[in-house]
């Protein structure tokens, strides 16, 4: 079973779970995200996450800053965002495999089941916490179909893989029809609403039961 850590306390997903995190900009999604994934890298869970905004050495900064005092986590980055820009040959290592960019899913899914190969097979890490953020930078350089087909294969194997799958997107930028049919391939979806007055924001779920 796997824990959402002080997001929401009582709430426990049975392995294979995916969970779709929304809202609009700055809401804290990615932190709301992070703190889950954190979480269970505490606890000796296994972390992944494919990063299609930023590099993977500024994800693992900003991840490491969420762990218990010398803890080293097992984590593994899909970085879908150095090659892009162009930044000299780069290769794999045990932390970080790379993609050539956002559109390169083929290379996104096949990184992402390599890690989860080594991850159970290799480290011996039973229940593993996926993130992908973001589903909006796919959704910027290809079509929806194109990710939808992506998604329903990406959320496949971490259903297989009995992992918990966490999957960030900005509410904001895509229209009803594009959200609605996303929707369909999560079990659960966490959405952020902005508190007018500047408070913690409002967390709303379906699918999520204590």
């Amino acid at each position: 079973m796997y824990d959402l850590a002080d997001v929401l306390p009582d709430v426990e997903l049975d392995p294979g779970t995916n969970v779709l995190v929304t809202g609009p900009p700055l809401a804290g999604k990615r932190q709301i995200a992070y703190d889950i994934l954190a979480s269970g890298a505490n606890r000796g869970d296994g972390s992944i996450i494919v990063t299609t905004k930023d590099s993977a050495d500024k994800v693992l900064n900003g991840f490491d800053t969420r762990l218990d005092d010398g803890r080293e986590p097992d984590i593994g980055v899909v970085d879908c965002v150095t090659k892009q820009r162009g930044i000299g040959t780069i290769d794999d290592d045990p932390r970080i495999k790379y993609a050539s960019s956002p559109v390169d899913m083929t290379g996104i899914g096949i990184k992402l089941s390599e890690f989860l190969q080594d991850f159970y097979e290799t480290r011996g890490h039973t229940e593993n916490r996926v993130l992908l953020h973001s589903v909006s930078t796919l959704l910027m350089y290809s079509d929806l179909q194109t990710v939808f087909r992506f998604l329903h294969v990406f959320t496949g194997r971490i259903q297989s893989a009995g992992a918990l799958g966490l999957y960030v997107i900005d509410s904001t930028a895509h229209d009803d029809q594009a959200m609605n049919t996303l929707k369909q391939l999560f079990d659960a979806v966490i959405e952020l609403e902005e508190s007018a007055n500047g408070d913690e924001p409002t967390i709303r779920t379906a699918g999520l039961s204590p």
